[in-house]
């Protein structure tokens, strides 16, 4: 589905990732761990469309993306729910959802896609009239995330939705995230959060100064001591 090759991008001269390879197949949940300044947003911001890789190629379906434009993306089935969120503060829950369904067959789908989200999220529905602004951490997420959800995507784009959330938020986000996968949609997912990451995830990469260093699954990284240590805090 998802194939990246030999991918680097820099932000001016300098190289924030470089020569990264990876893969989601289809229905497949993939996440991408590593600390902070390890390039995770970069490449995953790449992926989106949202910078110019240097080298490398990004195909979908076997498509080369680098001629599409960031806005054409979500009508070939790619959805990204950004770090930090990003929504529209002074906007209501429920205009900030539809943003995510401008393409014309994710609009025809409106009601049901509401429905879909309202459903995993109740207090988003609660809270449907409430400026985004005034919610919580974690109720902006799940803002993100629907809004995401309402482009109808085949793979989703998830840049660390744990950051700056209290624990019980995060464990109820990555429920979420597992049940969106459970439907059939492909994710990849990056994060810091290498336990709940790991949990879900069928495979996984780990990116250290940009480039990937380790990747299997979960199950055989971690019994990698090297990751068991610098991730896991385990001797």
């Amino acid at each position: 589905m998802l194939e990246v090759e030999r991918l680097e991008v820099a932000h001016g001269d300098a190289v924030a990732v470089w020569d990264v390879s990876l893969s989601v197949r289809p229905r497949e949940l993939v996440t991408v761990v590593g600390p902070n300044g390890a390039g995770k947003t970069t490449l995953i911001d790449a992926i989106a469309g949202l910078l110019p890789p240097r080298a490398g190629t990004i195909r979908l379906d076997g498509r080369d993306l680098a001629s599409v434009p960031p806005h054409e993306l979500c009508g070939q089935g790619i959805a990204l729910v950004p770090e930090g969120r990003r929504l529209f503060p002074t906007m209501t829950v429920e205009e900030n959802l539809e943003i995510g369904c401008y393409a014309p067959a994710a609009r025809r789908r409106r009601a049901q896609s509401l429905e879909r989200v309202y459903a995993m999220f109740p207090v988003l529905r609660e809270r449907r009239r409430a400026a985004a602004g005034a919610l919580s951490g974690g109720q902006q997420q799940m803002v993100a995330i629907g809004r995401a959800l309402m482009a109808m995507p085949r793979l989703l784009l998830l840049d660390e939705p744990s950051l700056g959330l209290a624990p019980a938020i995060v464990d109820q986000v990555f429920e979420v995230v597992a049940g969106i996968h459970a439907d059939g949609v492909a994710v990849l997912l990056v994060e810091q959060n290498i336990v709940q990451a790991f949990a879900i995830a069928a495979r996984a990469y780990v990116l250290e100064q940009g480039r990937i260093v380790a990747e299997g699954t979960p199950s055989e990284l971690a019994r990698d001591a090297r990751i068991r240590e610098a991730y896991l805090g385990q001797q």
